[in-house]
C-alpha cells in the first residue's frame, strides 16, 4: 500500500492562512522550522501547473511543499476507494468522480466539492507530423482518419478526458457520416496514460492527441479547435475524509482559490469560475474555507 509519510503540525501562519487572510505578503519564513508536505492527487492533466507553479507557489506562500501523484481522475478515486492511495486533497478533472466517493457506499470519502475551472477539450498535433499542414488548413475530423496517422487519448475508463475524446470521435462521425471516426473511438489502441500522453507527442511517436488547454499551454503545443459541442475539463477539488493532515489541505485549497492561485490558474489555461460553487453538503465544507467560496 502506498501511504504518505506523516506531518509534523502546522505552523501559525499556515493556520492564519487558512483563515482567509492574503497569500500576497511574501515568502513565509515564519514557519520554515515547520515545513512539510500536503499530499495532493490530481488529474494527470495538471502535471505541469502543479510541479511547475502551484506547488513552488504554494511553497512560497506557506514554507509548505506539495507532495503530489498525478494520474486519471477516476483511476485515483479507484485507488482512494480501495485504500491504495490516502491523501490530504484531491482535484479531479470531472464533478461525476467526486460523485463516485460521495456516500456510505463510496466510503465517504468525499463530502463536498468545489468546482473552480474549465478547461477545454483540443487537439494538439506535433508540427513535425507529415499530417501538420493537413491539420492546419483541413477539418480535424477528416485528417485523422487518414492512411498511417497515430491518434492519441487516454482510456475513459480511467480518465474524463478520455470520455471526452470519445464524444468527440463519436458527435463528428455522425455530423460527417464516417464510420471511420466512429472505429477511432472504439479502438483501444490509440489510448494511453494520461502522464505519457503529452512526452509521446513531443517525442513525435504520435501525430496528434486530445488534450486540454491547461495542458496544451504548459507545454507548449500547437492545437486546433474541435468545432461543434463545446468540450472541457470542469477541475474539482476538496479535502478528503480522514486526510492525514487536515490543516495543511484546507491551507492548500485556500491558497489554489486565492487571489494568487487564481492568476497562476487563469494564466496556464483555465478559465476559473466566479463565483466557485460548492457541491454535495455545504455543511461539511471546513470553517476556513466557508468564507473564501463565499466571497470568491
Amino acid at each position: 500500500m502506498r501511504i504518505f509519510p506523516g506531518r509534523r503540525r502546522i505552523g501559525a501562519l499556515a493556520v492564519l492562512i487558512v483563515a482567509g487572510l492574503a497569500f500576497d505578503a511574501g515568502p513565509a519564513h515564519a514557519v520554515a522550522q515547520n515545513r512539510g508536505p500536503v499530499a495532493v492527487l490530481y488529474a494527470g492533466s495538471l502535471t505541469a501547473l502543479m510541479q511547475n507553479g502551484i506547488g513552488p507557489a504554494f511553497a512560497r506562500a506557506t514554507g509548505d511543499s506539495v507532495s503530489g501523484i498525478a494520474a486519471g481522475s477516476q483511476e485515483l478515486a479507484s485507488e482512494i476507494r480501495g485504500g491504495i492511495q490516502r491523501a490530504d486533497v484531491f482535484i479531479s478533472a470531472s464533478p461525476s468522480v467526486d460523485a463516485r466517493l460521495e456516500g456510505a457506499r463510496n466510503g465517504n470519502f468525499v463530502s463536498w466539492y468545489a468546482t473552480f475551472a474549465r478547461s477545454a477539450l483540443l487537439l494538439a498535433y506535433n508540427p513535425k507530423s507529415r499530417f501538420a499542414a493537413a491539420l492546419r488548413t483541413r477539418p480535424w475530423w477528416s485528417v485523422v482518419t487518414e492512411k498511417g496517422f497515430r491518434l492519441g487519448r487516454t482510456d475513459p475508463a480511467v480518465d474524463p478526458k478520455g470520455v471526452l475524446a470519445d464524444e468527440a470521435l463519436v458527435a463528428a462521425s455522425r455530423a460527417h457520416h464516417s464510420r471511420a471516426l466512429a472505429a477511432l473511438a472504439r479502438d483501444p489502441a490509440n489510448e494511453f496514460p494520461e502522464q505519457s500522453l503529452v512526452g509521446r507527442l513531443q517525442a513525435g511517436q504520435l501525430d496528434a492527441g486530445f488534450f486540454y488547454a491547461v495542458e496544451a499551454a504548459a507545454a507548449d503545443l500547437s492545437t486546433v479547435a474541435l468545432g461543434g459541442r463545446a468540450l472541457g475539463a470542469r477541475f474539482t477539488v476538496t479535502v478528503l475524509r480522514n486526510a492525514p493532515d487536515p490543516a495543511r489541505a484546507k491551507a492548500f485549497v485556500a491558497f489554489l482559490l486565492s487571489p494568487t492561485g487564481r492568476r497562476l490558474l487563469g494564466r496556464n489555461g483555465l478559465s476559473v469560475l466566479r463565483p466557485i460553487p460548492v457541491s454535495g453538503r455545504r455543511g461539511a465544507v471546513p470553517a476556513g474555507l466557508v468564507a473564501l467560496f463565499a466571497r470568491v
